[in-house]
């Protein structure tokens, strides 16, 4: 005899991001082009507005400490290892991922 199971819990699709993660890719440099050419053309430029977003030094926004800091106040899983490798083998990446972290949790307004 066959039992019959009933879905009680439909899936949803969800475009906001789970808690706990980035919002973009290390390497999804098209999902906000505007980031990606001033990172490419003014590295330094996008270091320091990523510094003021935060509230940190000018000379602090391509750091380890940087990425690690906001990666520990949202709660995004990993590593002070993973972000030294993501800062030394990709800095511009690695800052641009920042970048675009920031600017769609300011959208979404969960950027404290």
């Amino acid at each position: 005899m066959a039992a019959n199971n009933a879905i009680t819990f439909q899936p949803q699709i969800s475009i906001a991001p789970r808690v706990g993660e980035w919002q973009t890719g290390l390497m999804d440099c098209c999902s906000d082009c505007g980031v990606c050419l001033c990172g490419a053309f003014c590295f330094t430029c996008l270091g320091c507005q990523v510094a003021e977003d935060m509230g940190e030094c000018c000379l602090c926004g391509p750091s380890v400490a940087m990425r690690t800091l906001y990666r520990t106040r949202y709660n995004i899983p990993g590593s002070i290892l993973n972000d030294w490798v993501a800062i030394a083998c990709c800095p511009l990446c690695a800052l641009c991922q920042l970048k675009r972290d920031i600017n769609q949790r300011k959208e979404q307004g969960t950027f404290w």
